[in-house]
This record gives C-alpha cells, sequence and structure tokens, in this order.
C-alpha cells in the first residue's frame, strides 16, 4: 500500500532516487530556509521530505513563532502521528538502505527528531540536530546522533547540550556534538539575518553531509 503524501515538502534527486532523510522544522514553520535545505539535500542524492506540521502557517517574528510552537506542543500528539506518517512516506519513496532514515531537527524540529529516533528504531538511524535538545529514553535506540550547538545561545543553555550528550553516551549511541564559537541560535538559517553566520553554516553544512553519507 503506498501512503498519499502528507502536507509538506518533498525534494528528489536528479537520479530520482536515494537515501531518505525527513526534515523537521524550526518553531517558524515550513519556510522557504527549510524548503531550500531540503533542495540542497536532493542536490546532494537525498530524498529529503519536510512535513508542515504548521498546515500552512509560517511566522517570520519570534512572538508569532512562539505562538505557534506553543500551540503544536500542546497538541504534540497530533505532531508525532502526523511526523510519523511522514516517515511511511518517505520511506517508501526512498531507496531502502540498511540502516534506514536520517532525520534532521531544528530546534524546536530538534526535539520531535529525538523523539522519534528513541520511537520508531527500526527506521531511524541517523539523527542531526541543529540548536535544540529535549529529553527521551533512548535506551532502545539504535542511531547514532551529531549535534551542531551555538556557544552563545539563551534558548538552549550549554547544560541542556551537555546533559543530552551524556543521556546519549550512556545509552551506548555513537555521538559527536559540535559548538560553534561566537555562533548564537538560527545560526544556520540565512533569512535570521540578525544570528545567521555564515563561517558556522558552511562548516555545519559540510559536517552534516558527510555525517549523511558516511551512514547512509
Amino acid at each position: 500500500m503506498t501512503h498519499p503524501q502528507p502536507q509538506g515538502f518533498l525534494a528528489v534527486p536528479p537520479s530520482g532516487k536515494g537515501p531518505g532523510v525527513l526534515v523537521l522544522h524550526a518553531w517558524w514553520g515550513l519556510n522557504d530556509t527549510i524548503k531550500n535545505f531540503c533542495g540542497k539535500l536532493a542536490e546532494s542524492g537525498f530524498v529529503a521530505f519536510a512535513p508542515d506540521l504548521y498546515h500552512g502557517r509560517v511566522a517570520d517574528t519570534i512572538p508569532a513563532a512562539e505562538a505557534l510552537g506553543s500551540a503544536l506542543d500542546a497538541n504534540h500528539l497530533q505532531a508525532k502521528t502526523e511526523i510519523a506518517e511522514a516517515v511511511r512516506f518517505l520511506s517508501e519513496h526512498a531507496e531502502q538502505t540498511n540502516r534506514g532514515l536520517a532525520v534532521i531537527g531544528f530546534s524546536l524540529g530538534a526535539y520531535y527528531a529525538l523523539d522519534l529516533a528513541a520511537a520508531d528504531p527500526e527506521r531511524i538511524h541517523s539523527v542531526v540536530l541543529f540548536y535544540g535538545t529535549g529529553p527521551a529514553d533512548y535506551a532502545k535506540s539504535r542511531a547514532a546522533y551529531l549535534g551542531h550547538f551555538a556557544e552563545n545561545d539563551p534558548y538552549e543553555p550549554q547544560s541542556n547540550v551537555d546533559e543530552l550528550e551524556e543521556s546519549l553516551k550512556r545509552a551506548g549511541r555513537p555521538v559527536t556534538f559540535h559548538r560553534y564559537p561566537g555562533a548564537g541560535h538560527w545560526f544556520f538559517e540565512p533569512d535570521r539575518a540578525d544570528a545567521y553566520n555564515h563561517a558556522a553554516a558552511v562548516l555545519a553544512w559540510e559536517r552534516t553531509l558527510a555525517f549523511l553519507r558516511g551512514s547512509s
């Protein structure tokens, strides 16, 4: 049975096939930055799908993003159901590799990426986090983890990052967390002019690509 495409953005490589990467957006929603990121993944040989967890709504200001993010978290079971549907859809359209799919989460999306890897260890083999953490039981996870975190981040203090890193290590998961000096939250997102750090973003992209290629 083939599942219909959930609401979201699909990017496919020129070859028409490749390993699957699920992309979970930040609290801004499924904006052009996330779509362009999916496009870059596709150009690099991956089938990328970003579910639209806000169902068409996009925020440009922090107060608007906070409101949308809070509403999503209040309805987190529905969000997790939609993410599971996105995983099923992507699994049908991506090349079947030995270890399944990768998931990349930005900020708010990182919380859901961590939850997904713990909840669906059969399908998720790689997790990439951009300046986001979250609690989960990693005992059943089979994934390897790569994290990109900012040195100056009021939204994600270093204590949270250190705690997550230790939790993953205790669970026996391969984990590599990078801290980017001088960078702040959203440093990877070029539309956040006040936060974007070009050098850090380029390095994070190169590391992400190497990680995905090494684990697909």
